[in-house]
């Protein structure tokens, strides 16, 4: 696969983001090619990794995960083995719904999901601040999104 995208392969591509359900046909119609040409790119675009997975977007509300925030972590020593510790530590956390590195006064930025405030207290002071290497944390509160985009700007 070449290192960059033809136009056909960016359109394709936008129309994924927005309905990665959409079928071959209707793709296909959509970036005006025949059915099997449009596969082909389809695959070679998974194939060659722009492409790495297939989802579905939920609706955090309606599921009751009420709070969401970000957390800043400081860890106690910005070193290779500590952040490898902290990142598998995480892997455990399955209200850890994204985890940045960062440059600047903290070393990690986490987007976290709970059902309520309560259960937010308990994970930061029971499951967070219990990890091993880490010395600080900063958390924010989410009010509203006013923009959550899944899109790229192609």
């Amino acid at each position: 696969m070449p290192d960059s995208l033809d136009k056909i392969d960016q359109h394709i591509l936008r129309i994924l983001q927005r309905n990665a359900r959409i079928s071959n046909a209707e793709l296909s119609e959509q970036v005006n090619l025949s059915p099997t040409p449009c596969l082909r790119r389809l695959r070679r675009l998974e194939q060659g990794g722009w492409i790495k997975h297939y989802g579905a977007v939920l609706d955090e509300k309606r599921l009751g995960f009420q709070i969401a925030a970000m957390v800043f972590v400081k860890l106690d020593k910005n070193t290779k083995a500590n952040g490898e510790a902290f990142e598998e530590a995480l892997q455990d956390l399955p209200e850890v719904t994204e985890c940045c590195v960062v440059a600047g006064g903290h070393d990690y930025v986490l987007r976290v999901v709970t059902r309520d405030l309560e259960d937010y207290e308990r994970f930061l002071k029971e499951r967070l601040a219990t990890v091993d290497t880490v010395a600080d944390l900063e958390s924010l509160i989410i009010l509203n999104r006013s923009i959550s985009r899944n899109e790229l700007p192609l």
